[in-house]
C-alpha cells in the first residue's frame, strides 16, 4: 500500500472532499474525518493535511486530480510512506523509517497512521514558517541601531504573528496531548507513540517551540531597547522646552 500526505494549498471542507472522490466520511481521530470507497482511503485532518492511502499510486494521483490538487505546485509539503501488510508478521506492526508493516490493516491502524504522518507534515509547514521569522528577526536585532517611529508598531505586529504560531502549534497539532481514543488501548497506543520516535515529532516539536522562544526574546530585547531611546527622546525634548522656556524668561525680564 502507498500512503501520501500532503499539506493542502487551500482549505478543504469535508463536504467538498465526499463529493469530489465519492467518499462517505465519518468522525475520526481529534476531529478529523476519515472515508473509503473500493480503491482509496481518505483522512482529512482538522489542520489542513490530507493523507491518501491506497494499493497503486495511480488511484491517489487520480483522487489528486479530481480535488484539483497538482504536486508540482511550489512550495507543497508531502510525505509519503509505503504500508505492507503482512498476516505473518510475529507482531502486530514494525516501523521503521524505511516502511510500516502491519498484519492487518484495520481502519483504526489505518487512522492512527494518518494522524501521525500528517502530524509530521503540519511539523514541517510551521518548521518553514519559523525559519523565515527567525531570518527576520535577525534582520530586526541587525537593525537595532537604527530609530523610526513607527517601527514599534511593526514589532508589535512581529510579535503577534510569533504569538499566534505559538497558539496554532500547540491547538492545531495535537502534539501535547496523545489522542483520547489511545487510553483505551494499549496496541493503538504502542502504534502510535512508535512512529511519533520514528518521525521525531516530539523532538522536532520541542526544537521549534525553542526556536519561537528565542525569536520572541530578540525581539523583547529590541522592543526594550526602543522603549529606552524612545525615554532618552522625551527627555531631551523636555530638556530643551525647559532650556527655551529660561532663555524666554531671561529675555522678557532683561526688557
Amino acid at each position: 500500500m502507498n500512503l501520501l500526505a500532503l499539506n493542502l494549498p487551500h482549505p478543504l471542507s469535508a463536504a467538498t472532499l465526499e463529493y469530489a472522490l465519492d467518499i462517505p466520511l465519518s468522525r475520526g481521530i481529534e476531529n478529523g474525518y476519515y472515508g473509503k470507497n473500493e480503491t482509496l482511503y481518505a483522512v482529512l485532518a482538522p489542520f489542513g493535511v490530507l493523507t491518501l492511502i491506497a494499493e497503486e499510486k495511480k488511484e491517489i494521483l487520480n483522487a489528486l486530480s479530481l480535488l484539483r490538487i497538482s504536486l508540482d505546485t511550489e512550495n507543497i509539503l508531502t510525505q509519503d510512506y509505503p504500508i505492507h501488510i503482512d498476516p505473518n508478521l510475529p507482531t502486530r506492526f514494525s516501523v521503521t523509517n524505511e516502511a510500516i508493516m502491519l498484519r492487518d490493516a484495520t481502519t483504526l491502524n489505518l487512522n492512527i497512521i494518518a494522524l501521525a504522518v500528517s502530524q509530521s507534515v503540519g511539523l514541517e509547514r510551521y518548521e518553514k514558517r519559523l525559519d523565515t521569522l527567525f531570518a527576520q528577526s535577525r534582520r530586526i536585532v541587525e537593525s537595532i541601531h537604527t530609530f523610526s517611529i513607527r517601527r514599534r508598531s511593526h514589532l508589535m505586529q512581529f510579535a503577534k504573528r510569533l504569538a499566534l504560531t505559538r497558539h496554532d502549534m500547540v491547538s492545531n497539532l495535537l502534539l501535547l496531548d496523545k489522542p483520547n481514543i489511545l487510553w483505551d488501548n494499549e496496541e493503538a497506543e504502542a502504534l502510535y507513540t512508535k512512529l511519533a520516535f520514528t518521525l521525531e515529532l516530539y523532538d522536532r516539536h520541542e526544537i521549534a517551540l525553542s526556536k519561537l522562544s528565542q525569536i520572541k526574546e530578540d525581539v523583547m530585547l529590541v522592543m526594550d531597547i526602543i522603549n529606552h531611546k524612545k525615554s532618552e527622546f522625551l527627555e531631551w525634548i523636555i530638556i530643551v522646552l525647559i532650556g527655551v522656556e529660561i532663555v524666554m524668561g531671561i529675555f522678557r525680564f532683561s526688557h
